[in-house]
């Protein structure tokens, strides 16, 4: 069975990291699908977030593709059975059903399935990094050892110029 993980992972954290092994040792593959929305503005290209993720996730039961438009348009595409979503707070929750139902109605055959964060986790987003990182912090608990060092220095480079 494939599962698809969607997500902009600018940059990828621990918490994404923690779901992504999670969901290896249940599922046959799982495609990370790293979305790419020009409208969103993110500090590293795909490809760069790519290859973060490349060298940060070890498991060979892990594919990361780029991709836009809809996510379960994706999912079915790839023949995948399952989208995993993360939760970590009460708000994440009400975001993510409104995402599953509209998914649910335009291809009812793909589940959605919810990995609740580790509380360690549970503080940990893309945007408190670089709050973290931007402001001086350690960001090295938070991301992948193999990318602390990029992060912050595009972080704290790119905010010193703007």
């Amino acid at each position: 069975m494939i599962a698809c993980y969607p997500g902009t992972f600018d940059p990828i954290t621990v918490g994404h990291l923690d779901i992504i092994h999670r969901a290896a040792s249940l599922f046959e593959e799982v495609v990370i699908l790293l979305m790419d929305n020009p409208r969103k503005k993110c500090l590293f290209s795909a490809e760069e977030r790519k290859n973060q993720i490349l060298r940060s996730v070890h498991s060979d039961r892990v594919r990361v593709v780029i991709g836009t438009g809809l996510t379960v348009h994706y999912a079915k595409k790839i023949g995948a059975s399952v989208i995993i979503r993360g939760l970590r707070a009460v708000s994440d929750y009400e975001y993510e059903l409104h995402q599953a139902t509209a998914n649910m109605y335009l291809e009812p055959e793909i589940e959605t399935m919810f990995f609740i964060s580790r509380p360690e986790y549970s503080f940990i987003s893309s945007s408190a990094v670089k709050e973290i990182a931007l402001n001086s912090g350690s960001v090295d608990d938070l991301v992948p050892e193999e990318i602390a060092e990029e992060v912050t220095v595009r972080i704290r480079q790119l905010y010193a110029q703007g």
